[in-house]
């Protein structure tokens, strides 16, 4: 779904495609917070939602650590607040996957849902 002028919020509707392995939303025009629901995505691999016009906000959700098969993350360019998730998957994706996020801190800390 990549490069489609997608606009507007992240569907939670999204977090019922069980089965979905791969989740490209890069060079839209999407904004709002990722929806906690993306956590029911146990199948899910790759999720890059970076740049290109996107205007992502709020923290990064803690229910995506608990995705099992997550390997690949790209949340870069966005403006995220909070943590970064140091849990489950996030323990193996590199710093740069968060880069140019003025608002997303690195390192231990209390995760700030209301940032």
């Amino acid at each position: 779904m990549s490069g489609n002028s997608l606009q507007g919020p992240i569907p939670s509707e999204f977090g019922k495609l069980k089965n979905l392995i791969s989740m490209d939303l890069y060079n839209n025009d999407l904004s709002g917070p990722l929806p906690t629901t993306l956590g029911n995505l146990k199948s899910l691999k790759v999720l890059r939602i970076d740049h290109k016009h996107n205007r992502l906000t709020g923290p990064i959700p803690r229910e995506l650590s608990g995705l099992p098969n997550l390997g690949t993350v790209d949340f870069s360019s966005n403006d995220l607040c909070g943590t970064i998730p140091t849990t489950g998957p996030f323990q193996n994706i590199p710093l740069t996957s968060f880069s140019n996020n003025p608002r997303l801190k690195q390192g231990p800390g209390e995760y700030d849902a209301n940032c």
